[in-house]
């Protein structure tokens, strides 16, 4: 029988805090992400950045971090000339660091909050580089996208992370095929987040009352929610989710900025609005996990924590 972390962790604080953006703090922090690999790239050229950025979140406030194996793959580290083996052994280090980072940051600072690292797995989407994961328009017999996700969450899961992060997912078909491939793990546990449409439908169209009944009857998948999307479109969503699933739900938006997929910029948003200003109203609808995805940093995660003291 698979592991429950969330439940756990959630028995000693009402909400847990998930970090922020990673690419952006490696960005700001000199790294040229401009690459299909992304994140994953800077496992292969500067890992102490990585580990340097989940030791900041960590100190930031997050109970939860996610490592950098969004878009490592053995597939996609096979374009750089790695074979599987090297692929993997990244896929390893990835988890090694968040847990270094936990460890240092648990002994620097004595605390006794529950610190998990959560296993990122990008969707095949992420993998094509072609913003595909936020359109889900790929077809791929299940089959196929069970052994595309293998070798990742294999690799994962023996390196030790607490549960699996699939995430980012805009496609129905890649969440049956994560669900089938999860019970070949079954003591393996993970939270499933989606991208939207609108605040009834995932990217690729299919409603969320479908998308809430598969994760209902999956008993590895812990808990349900949205990433990767703007502000305005949490509240509704997590609503949704709120009347139709009794699994804790997890938001992690991306900052107010605005993206401009022309000129490939972000820009302030009119609202000004910020994640914690919209903490409370996803407290209120039902979100147990909340962080930061594009755009976000240890300040926005400093802010958030500082909402939330311990039960």
């Amino acid at each position: 029988m698979s592991r429950n972390p969330v439940a756990e962790a959630l028995t000693q604080h009402d909400t847990l805090i998930l970090d922020g953006a990673l690419a952006t703090e490696l960005e700001a922090r000199g790294c040229n992400l401009a690459d299909a690999l992304w994140s994953a790239k800077v496992l292969m050229e500067n890992p102490e950045l990585i580990y340097q950025v989940h030791y900041d979140y960590f100190a930031a406030g997050a109970n939860v971090a996610i490592t950098a194996s969004y878009q490592a793959t053995p597939q996609g580290f096979a374009a750089r000339g790695l074979d599987e083996a090297q692929a993997l052994t990244l896929i390893a280090e990835s988890v090694n660091l968040a847990k270094r980072a936990r460890d240092d940051y648990r002994a620097a600072s004595g605390s006794e909050a529950p610190l998990l690292v959560a296993g990122s797995v990008g969707p095949y989407g992420a993998y094509l580089a072609n913003g595909a994961e936020y359109r889900g328009d790929y077809a791929l017999p299940e089959a196929e996208m069970k052994d595309f996700h293998r070798p990742r969450v294999e690799a994962l899961l023996d390196a030790g992370v607490d549960l699996l992060a699939c995430e980012t997912l805009p496609s129905f078909a890649e969440a049956q095929a994560l669900v089938s491939l999860l019970a070949e793990y079954p003591e393996s546990s993970a939270w499933f987040s989606f991208t939207l449409r609108d605040a009834h439908h995932i990217s690729d169209g299919t409603p969320l009352s479908k998308v809430a009944a598969l994760v209902n009857a999956a008993p590895q998948v812990v808990a349900i929610g949205i990433n990767c999307v703007a502000l305005e479109s949490v509240t509704p969503a997590l609503q949704t989710l709120q009347a139709l699933c009794a699994k804790p739900l997890l938001v992690y938006p991306n900052s107010g900025e605005q993206y401009d997929a022309t000129s490939k910029t972000w820009h302030s948003a009119p609202s000004g609005c910020t994640l914690h200003d919209k903490f409370p109203e996803w407290q209120q609808s039902g979100a147990k996990l909340i962080g930061g995805c594009c755009r976000t940093t240890p300040q926005d995660i400093a802010a958030i924590a500082a909402c939330c003291q311990p039960q």
